[in-house]
């Protein structure tokens, strides 16, 4: 809120406006003008005593007595000092003094004027309270909304430190499997691991990475499965987006749901299968699916620790709430999940909260 086009704003409107009302024939004199001084004069005393002290020192700190005793003793002050001025002015200048004043005297005029006066100071000073506490609600709440955005930034780092810890443990014991019965093929996933660590060292810093890099990594995480993988576990894939596009997406944010689908969809015997498809929509949608076959592990198996899952959906609740559907379903053995991420209502929100 700019302060001073607010104040230009309102002294404006509360002494130009009185001449629209006058009648067709009139324009615009001085002498009016310069016979309203004392009661401007008066006007901003009581809005600006009230505004930048008054309200401060005694209504925000609860001394309302305090408060509303003062401002009687200003507006008796000021009413005293706008009908006196006024008289004074007329005196030292005859030519400001109305031509429909004669020489005769009015008791009762003195005591209207003052009554007047008394009335449009304590309602400059409404106005004065009601501008302030406008202006304090305003400041009060972009500091809210800087706090819950710095709270919101600090909780995401938390998750990522937390989410790189998680991930790295479950992509090391996989290399320590292989190293038992595999060595060239541990070999390979230390060098697809070391592509995965590039992504987390630079791009998961970014709130939002390109979907098409997102992509990649997803690529290179499961080809790092893939190498662990026995003969009897069938592994497919689906990746459909524009390869040009520009559609935003929080980076890591599929890596849980695809781990606990190697987790939980693999048997050491059994015949099992994964798939894994990643789809963007023309409305600017991000479908993320997996369908594997579901062989839940025992409580004494504490690898992976199942954190991953609460971590995506508090995730989720950070940076696009009320933008998201995600669904789990398990039937006849077979383990589902589907999340949708609308990307282009996220975007919108985002702009309409930097233009406010």
């Amino acid at each position: 809120m700019n302060n001073l086009f607010v104040h230009l704003l309102l002294w404006g409107v509360i002494f130009i406006l009185p001449y629209f009302f006058m009648d067709s024939e009139r324009v615009f004199t001085w002498r009016p003008f310069l016979r309203s001084i004392p009661e401007m004069l008066g006007f901003m005393l009581i809005f600006y005593l009230n505004f930048f002290l008054l309200i401060d020192q005694l209504l925000y700190k609860g001394k309302n007595r305090a408060f509303i005793l003062w401002n009687i003793l200003l507006i008796i002050a000021v009413s005293l000092f706008m009908h006196y001025g006024r008289e004074l002015m007329e005196y030292f200048m005859p030519h400001l003094r109305p031509r429909w004043r004669g020489r005769r005297s009015n008791n009762l005029f003195p005591l209207l004027f003052l009554l007047r006066n008394s009335t449009s100071l304590f309602l400059m000073m409404g106005l004065s309270v009601a501008l302030k506490m406008t202006v304090r609600w305003w400041e009060v709440e972009n500091e809210r909304k800087e706090l819950a955005k710095a709270k919101t930034e600090a909780e995401l780092q938390n998750l990522k430190n937390q989410i790189n810890p998680h991930f790295l443990l479950n992509t090391l014991n996989n290399i320590y499997a292989l190293i038992e019965f595999n060595p060239p093929k541990a070999q390979q996933a230390v060098m697809d691991l070391s592509k995965l660590l590039r992504h987390l060292l630079y791009d998961n810093n970014q709130t939002y990475v390109p979907l098409r890099q997102e992509a990649d990594f997803m690529r290179n995480y499961i080809e790092l499965m893939r190498i662990r993988l026995a003969d009897h576990v069938k592994l497919t894939t689906h990746f459909d987006y524009a390869e040009t596009g520009n559609t935003l997406i929080s980076p890591l944010i599929f890596i849980s749901l695809m781990e606990n689908a190697f987790k939980h969809g693999i048997s050491g015997e059994r015949e099992s299968f994964i798939d894994i498809s990643l789809r963007e929509h023309a409305d600017g949608k991000v479908e993320f699916a997996t369908r594997n076959s579901f062989f839940p592990k025992s409580t004494s198996d504490k690898s992976g620790s199942g954190i991953g899952l609460e971590l995506v959906k508090r995730k989720l609740e950070l940076l696009y709430p009320d933008s998201y559907l995600w669904h789990t379903t398990v039937e006849k053995d077979i383990y589902s999940t589907v999340l949708v991420i609308d990307t282009k209502k996220k975007q919108d929100d985002t702009q309409l909260l930097d233009h406010r």
